[in-house]
């Protein structure tokens, strides 16, 4: 059994199919038709809905894409729908001004825009251009409306207060009244079974260790809605505070492995801000509320945005099997193509970085089609440390151009002990033809995805050398 709201009502589920998104749970079970499914895959937002939790005495809401969320993932929190937001007879700040300035077209990506326009409203963020466009990210507009869409949340934006507001510590008192600690399960023809601490996690894990975990369940629930396939076992491991915690020492990074990509952007942005940054071009922000690192690296794409830059920062995995803790460097994780050294009950509790590593030139960069919410052709990660104005060491690593991410380790070894300059970025470029061999794909040919590398060598060059001029699009470009 699982217990949300939905808005103010309280929901009970029990016979349902941990398999069923919350998209087709909302639209088959309760009739509201608002949130379409335009792409089954997290794509194109025109599913959004919010998600509201309790974040220490205040309500913290989040879009999210319910195509891609399963059922299972509600329990304890809010779910707010477009349905949800008039009050009365009266629309909410951000429907009206979606009418007043005309930003509806045939209206199908119309209930998407506003639930991203209601949670950028109630994270009162900026209302400048480029902070809208970020958080709007996830969703399309078919008609090419965006102009009004911009202007509406621009309008909307700077209202602070709707009935959400005023029934605020009324909704944080019933949604812990909805907490428990024992596991709570739903199931029907398939389980999911909802640990609420590590040590519960563990001892389910190592019983079942054929189960699917369930982090963010932003790939995972890809095999259900795109491959049509039916997880019979799932352990949600979203109701665990204990992995959801960032800490940062004078030594060490802790990611305990549910921190969300949004809850490591912003605590990573003093310590490595390029990181932070890349992290802005990861998928969308309904996306980001959700995904977390360890998922993004036990999945073991060879073109996940996460990999690269961890590995070339030199980070660790803390596994937990049962009761037995054990660590393994990042380069020891990746066996092959979608292989991990996960043992069968084996979980990541949490991603370490030794301060000690980050260099401050660490940068990192991704090559895709577009700017946002698009998946790597390359992606490319740069930790060089120096001494007496030459490379003291040197982690290069790469997502795209083999089975896994992987560090160009002849390509290191060609920039350690030089300056940095035109004369070891042509040994570093011919050794890194030395490094990979990488394969054509849709996304690009092997011919294209070396040179891009080897662009990327000389761009890290350019930066060093030049860090005077802009080497960003948008760093000049509104």
């Amino acid at each position: 059994m699982i217990q949300f709201l939905l808005n103010q009502t309280l929901k009970t589920l029990d016979n349902v199919d941990p398999n069923t998104t919350v998209l087709n749970w909302l639209r088959g079970s309760e009739q509201r038709c608002g949130s379409k499914e335009g792409c089954a895959s997290g794509d194109c937002g025109a599913c959004t809905v919010v998600l509201g939790q309790v974040d220490g005495e205040k309500m913290r809401y989040d879009s999210a894409n319910s195509c891609i969320t399963l059922v299972s993932q509600l329990d304890g929190k809010q779910l707010l729908t477009v349905e949800d937001l008039a009050d009365g007879s009266k629309l909410h700040p951000v429907q009206q001004a979606m009418s007043d300035c005309h930003a509806s077209q045939c209206g199908f990506c119309t209930p998407g825009f506003v639930m991203s326009g209601f949670a950028l409203q109630k994270a009162h963020s900026p209302t400048d251009r480029h902070e809208i466009e970020k958080q709007l990210a996830g969703n399309l507009c078919r008609c090419t409306g965006y102009r009004p869409i911009i202007q509406a949340m621009q309008q909307s934006c700077g209202t602070r207060t709707d009935q959400f507001t005023r029934t605020e510590m009324q909704t944080v008192a019933r949604l812990k009244s909805l907490q428990q600690s024992q596991v709570a399960e739903l199931s029907k023809s398939n389980r999911c079974l909802l640990p609420k601490t590590v040590e519960q996690l563990a001892s389910l894990y190592q019983q079942n260790p054929q189960a699917r975990l369930l982090a963010g369940g932003t790939d995972l629930v890809l095999t259900i809605t795109q491959q049509f396939q039916t997880l019979p076992l799932i352990i949600a491991l979203n109701q665990v505070d204990e992995l959801k915690t960032v800490s940062i020492t004078d030594s060490q990074i802790r990611i305990g492995a549910m921190a969300t990509l949004q809850a490591c952007q912003e605590v990573l942005q003093p310590v490595i801000p390029a990181f932070s940054q890349m992290l802005d071009r990861f998928a969308s922000p309904q996306i980001r509320n959700h995904a977390t690192l360890a998922g993004n690296l036990a999945n073991a794409s060879p073109i996940g945005d996460g990999a690269p830059m961890l590995l070339a920062l030199g980070a660790q995995l803390e596994l937990r099997c049962g009761n037995e803790l054990r660590t393994l460097p990042l380069d020891e994780f990746f066996l092959s193509y979608r292989k991990t050294a996960l043992q069968p009950g084996e979980f990541i509790t949490a991603v370490i970085i030794e301060r000690a590593a980050v260099s401050p030139t660490f940068a990192a960069w991704k090559i895709s089609k577009r700017m946002d919410d698009d998946i790597s052709t390359v992606f490319g990660a740069f930790n060089l440390h120096f001494s007496a104005g030459k490379v003291q060491s040197a982690r290069l690593a790469f997502g795209g151009m083999a089975a896994v991410p992987a560090c160009a380790k002849r390509a290191e070894n060609a920039l350690t002990g030089l300056p940095l300059n035109s004369q070891s970025l042509a040994q570093a470029c011919a050794a890194l033809a030395e490094d990979f061999q990488p394969l054509s794909d849709f996304r690009g040919s092997g011919v294209y995805r070396l040179k891009l590398a080897q662009n990327l060598l000389r761009r890290l060059v350019l930066q060093h050398a030049e860090t005077a001029y802009a080497l960003e699009v948008q760093h000049y470009v509104n």
